[in-house]
């Protein structure tokens, strides 16, 4: 993307600007948004939103559904904003500049869904901007942090939605299960038949499911094409799934 080009991203059900926010519109969060099951009249938790893709995928898919939307950083955070209030369920959504570990304006156990597309990084690769040191990062906000967050958050029976760089899943789910958190779905991203996941979306809850379901999802084939399971993925939402 060129970073001159200010032009909103436009979905069918709306349009968001993110030429300001640390993390920009991206394949991980709309699959992730797309992916996570809705019911009914649920509060929804997005911790650190950016641009607040989630919410607005969320909202999109769900005529009741309504969400809160953190990031503790502040352009990220106003960016949201401003998308949220110029969306046509508007109504349903609210942003937040605070830090999820001292989030004074949400409630405890108030949340049936928690949904993150994390800091990714561990250690290495680190941005030069501090703001995007903090959005893809874990420095400013642990795995240990957004696990104690969720469950802090969450309803008795809540779900916690999330996505991760592959191989760092197996660090976050191990420190999941101390915290009584059990995988009930999973969903293993390849990017190319041919090559490793390098991305899983874990739908996790304080109850553990007799059987976690396991799909695989691939992006592109051998030809370097969308796949007619990313087209089907995406077709109510992108305007164009491009080649």
């Amino acid at each position: 993307m060129d970073a001159s080009d200010r032009r909103p991203f436009h979905f069918q059900q709306f349009s968001l600007y993110h030429h300001r926010s640390t993390m920009k519109v991206g394949t991980d969060a709309v699959l992730l948004g797309i992916w996570t099951p809705l019911d009914d009249n649920e509060k929804v938790l997005d911790i650190g939103t950016g641009c607040g893709i989630l919410p607005l995928l969320l909202a999109a898919r769900c005529g009741d559904v309504t969400v809160d939307a953190v990031d503790i950083d502040p352009d990220s955070a106003e960016e949201a904003r401003m998308n949220f209030e110029r969306a046509p369920f508007s109504g349903r959504l609210r942003a937040f500049q605070t830090d999820i570990r001292n989030a004074k304006a949400l409630n405890r156990h108030h949340y049936d869904l928690i949904i993150s597309n994390p800091p990714f990084f561990l250690n290495d690769h680190r941005p030069v901007r501090e703001d995007r040191k903090r959005a893809r990062h874990t420095d400013s906000l642990s795995y240990e942090d957004l696990i104690k967050a969720a469950g802090y958050y969450l309803k008795p029976g809540g779900r916690f939605s999330v996505v991760l760089p592959y191989r760092q899943s197996r660090i976050f789910l191990e420190l999941a299960c101390v915290a009584g958190f059990f995988v009930q779905r999973q969903m293993l991203i390849f990017p190319k038949p041919c090559k490793e996941p390098n991305r899983v979306n874990l739908l996790l809850g304080k109850n553990p499911e007799n059987k976690m379901e396991t799909e695989k999802f691939i992006i592109r084939d051998e030809t370097g094409n969308f796949t007619s399971q990313y087209i089907d993925m995406v077709k109510n939402y992108y305007l164009s799934t491009g080649k």
